[in-house]
């Protein structure tokens, strides 16, 4: 199991944002993009933002952080990280927060937060745990839906952005 973390976890993060849990949204509805900066660093960011509340206030999880159960796969993965940085945001107000592990270096601070919604989650994943590259080169290989989902069907869409070293970045679409 342990293994297949190792292998997965950037692609476990990005199939669970497209396949959220149902009290966020409808599996393939989100629109998800997800960038790979080096071979231990990368966010995914989705439309979706389950932690504010309608007052406009963060709904906190794990060790007082943004990331509660509903983003469980993004909390294991920030679990086995040296930093992870979580953004969430709706109506151009939004809360960011550091964490190291899955516990917050300091409580979600405002910030000015872009049009519409959504949530992103950047991550450094520890060397010690992962090596020195967790990420595979062939993005086109992976499969965000998983051997779970039997209807591909929805609104959503997931582009994976290749960005470690190269003058152009190398993308792939699926729905």
């Amino acid at each position: 199991m342990i293994r297949v973390w190792r292998l997965g976890c950037f692609c476990a993060v990005v199939g669970h944002a497209f396949h959220p849990a149902a009290t966020v949204a409808a599996s393939h509805t989100p629109d998800v993009v997800a960038e790979i900066t080096a071979d231990l660093t990368f966010s995914v960011t989705d439309d979706q933002t389950d932690v504010l509340t309608g007052r406009g206030t963060p709904k906190l999880g794990y060790y007082g952080s943004l990331l509660t159960s509903e983003r469980w796969s993004s909390a294991a993965a920030a679990a086995v990280s040296s930093q992870t940085t979580v953004e969430v945001w709706r109506h151009g107000h939004g809360f960011r927060q550091r964490l190291v592990g899955l516990r917050p270096v300091e409580p979600p601070a405002e910030f000015s937060a872009p049009v519409g919604a959504g949530t992103r989650v950047a991550f450094v994943l520890d060397p010690a745990y992962f090596g020195s590259a967790a990420i595979t080169t062939d993005i086109a290989s992976l499969d965000v839906h998983g051997p779970a989902c039997t209807n591909t069907t929805g609104s959503g869409k997931v582009v994976i952005r290749d960005r470690r070293g190269r003058s152009r970045p190398n993308e792939y679409r699926c729905a």
